[in-house]
């Protein structure tokens, strides 16, 4: 085989090796005698000529980061462990690769701080009742740290706060003594409704004494539509004081 040959077949074989095939939500950034290429390169084939070149991957897809759980201290001192999810993407890969050494391992360590600082900041009440209003103080703080990066954090989501058994069961004392108010309330104006109506009752009556009468009837009609043996009848206080001024007598 003659030496024009063997170089050729080299050269082909350079060539080939040469090639790269990134997926559409890839770019590469190249590194050229230790340069940086000014823009990435991608997505399709491209050519990278080794070794004069150096290519490294960035994926622009969306990255799921589960935040691990955090001891946290409230701002009223109770302790808590919370985590979260963050949703990321990579927006400009050169600064990604040139700017921090792991942009993903970067990205992870600034949202667990962020964390433990913005609920430590907070009361557990507010960190139960006001979740979108902690989310998107975390989504701005994080985005603003990685904005440097290349990186865009798009959405941080709180998935769970694991309380101690202690406060669990206080919480529910709480709630209890609180639906206990609500119904003592209720009943309260209940009666308060019905004295009411009871009063305007008695002025009607006061204006008819007939009325009252007939109101009685009413009420023995009742009561002997119940089969009952007992007839109970009203007696006027004024009778029992005329009784008791004969006595004396």
């Amino acid at each position: 085989m003659s030496f024009p040959v063997i170089v050729g077949i080299v050269l082909v074989v350079y060539l080939l090796n040469s090639i790269k095939v990134l997926n559409e939500y890839e770019r590469a950034v190249i590194f050229r005698l230790g340069r940086i290429l000014s823009k990435p390169k991608g997505p399709g084939v491209i050519l990278v000529f080794f070794p004069i070149d150096r290519l490294e991957r960035v994926s622009l897809r969306t990255v799921t980061l589960d935040v691990p759980p955090q001891d946290i201290i409230t701002k009223d001192n109770v302790s808590v462990k919370v985590n979260a999810v963050v949703y990321y993407r990579v927006m400009n890969p050169t600064l990604a690769i040139i700017e921090v050494e792991d942009y993903h391992f970067a990205t992870s360590q600034m949202s667990q701080t962020s964390l433990r600082s913005t609920v430590g900041q907070v009361n557990l009440d507010e960190l139960l009742s006001e979740r979108e209003k902690i989310n998107s103080e975390l989504q701005l703080i994080i985005d603003k740290a990685t904005d440097p990066l290349g990186v865009k954090v798009s959405h941080v989501e709180i998935k769970h706060v694991d309380l101690p058994q202690e406060m669990q069961r206080a919480m529910a004392k709480q709630a209890e003594a609180e639906r206990e108010r609500r119904a003592k309330v209720i009943s309260a104006e209940g009666e308060y409704q019905a004295s009411e109506k009871l009063a305007q009752a008695a002025q009607v009556l006061q204006r008819q004494p007939m009325s009252l009468q007939m109101r009685y009837l009413q009420t023995l009609m009742d009561i002997s539509t119940e089969k009952s043996s007992i007839i109970v009848f009203p007696l006027p206080m004024e009778m029992l004081g005329w009784f008791k001024t004969q006595g004396e007598k």
